[in-house]
């Protein structure tokens, strides 16, 4: 299909370590109208579903600055440069943030957060009995709690709202699916 769209110029507005905000200034092909459209450039990146040796989901607690409030959420993070690929990193951060490290790495999902103003994808890797190894390893602007829970009381904590991040919900969504087709 063709996009209908012709694009006439494109710049970088603005640029962070996080993402880059672009400006892209395009012709409607159907009926001539010219628009600019703004939207993120971002790097790609990793939720990872963690599933204990105790069949306990591996939950961590962080301060969202977007929320303002104190978020329980999976680890996950940024798609490293230096990542081969995302199981790779889903490895590493899991380490990172928890001291955990899991058996059976797979991408189990991937969507892309938010087509209109975002083109990166976000991957859910799953990994299986998971131990901890070391104490986590955060980066120094990370402050991270980890929180161990038992598989049967996750839909409690969807159900009264406690777990609300849109891509977790996702990834935990992911989840529940790779266990039907398990079955």
């Amino acid at each position: 299909m063709d996009s209908g769209w012709h694009r006439i110029s494109k710049e970088t507005v603005f640029k962070t370590s996080i993402f880059n905000l672009l400006r892209e200034d395009s012709r409607n092909l159907r009926t001539g109208a010219e628009q600019s459209f703004f939207y993120f450039e971002c790097i790609d990146w990793i939720n990872v579903v963690a599933i204990t040796t105790e069949n306990e989901i591996i939950l961590i607690e962080q301060y969202r600055h977007g929320s303002d409030r104190i978020e329980l959420e999976i680890p996950g993070g940024g798609l490293d440069p230096a990542d081969p690929d995302p199981v790779f990193g889903g490895a590493r951060e899991l380490m990172e943030e928890t001291g955990y490290q899991g058996e059976d790495g797979r991408i189990i999902g991937q969507v892309c957060p938010n087509p209109a103003i975002q083109g990166n994808t976000c991957y859910t890797v799953l990994f299986e009995n998971c131990k901890k190894i070391s104490e986590p390893q955060m980066e120094e602007t990370e402050s991270i709690n980890t929180v161990l829970l038992p598989l049967d009381q996750l839909d409690h904590l969807i159900d009264s709202g406690k777990i609300r991040h849109g891509l977790v919900l996702n990834a935990l969504s992911f989840y529940e699916r790779s266990l039907r087709e398990a079955e």
